[in-house]
């Protein structure tokens, strides 16, 4: 069955630096209209960064809008329509890890919150760390974290790791084999 809404109007409603948000006027499969609001979302790429010795590479950083400190893997929106993903993922490991990978496997795309947002995170595992050069955003203000895998999967389990995208790249990673 499709259950596809056509679009009948599109209103910006507002345009800031991360964020752009849309209200529509659909149709619903069942013929009645309906109102929609969509924050569009240039899209982003998350890395889980494995050591030779199994550690994760985290970093730790305050998240205005959830309102505490969280542990992440290094991730970032990409600085252009058309970034390529894989671009975006080697990008952001570097500035905020000061790590490069010699392997890089993909793992598909997360869609965050699809009930208000079309916001796309690419997944990657990366591997064969080596020595880079950091350099965080101006407002970025962060600290490496490096964990054993173990305690790394300790701390999803007790809940001291919330963040979605990195328990989703951990999970890619797991059941594909890769870690």
């Amino acid at each position: 069955m499709d259950f596809t809404e056509k679009i009948l109007s599109e209103k910006q409603i507002y345009k800031g630096k991360l964020l752009d948000v849309r209200k529509y006027e659909v149709v619903l499969p069942n013929g009645l209209k309906s109102g929609r609001e969509v924050i569009k979302h240039i899209g982003a790429s998350a890395v889980l960064a494995v050591d030779d010795e199994n550690n994760i590479f985290m970093v730790r950083q305050y998240r205005f809008a959830a309102g505490e400190h969280l542990l992440e893997v290094p991730a970032g929106k990409f600085d252009r329509h058309g970034e390529d993903p894989l671009e975006c993922a080697r990008r952001e490991l570097e500035e905020e890890t000061g790590k490069k990978a010699e392997f890089w496997s993909y793992l598909g795309y997360i869609l965050t919150t699809p009930g208000f947002t079309d916001e796309k995170i690419h997944l990657f595992l990366a591997k064969g760390l080596f020595d880079g050069k950091t350099n965080p955003d101006s407002d970025e203000f962060i600290q490496l974290v490096r964990t054993p895998l173990a305690e790394f999967e300790k701390m999803i389990r007790e809940g001291n790791i919330n963040d979605a995208k990195t328990i989703a790249v951990y999970t890619r990673a797991k059941l594909s084999g890769g870690i």
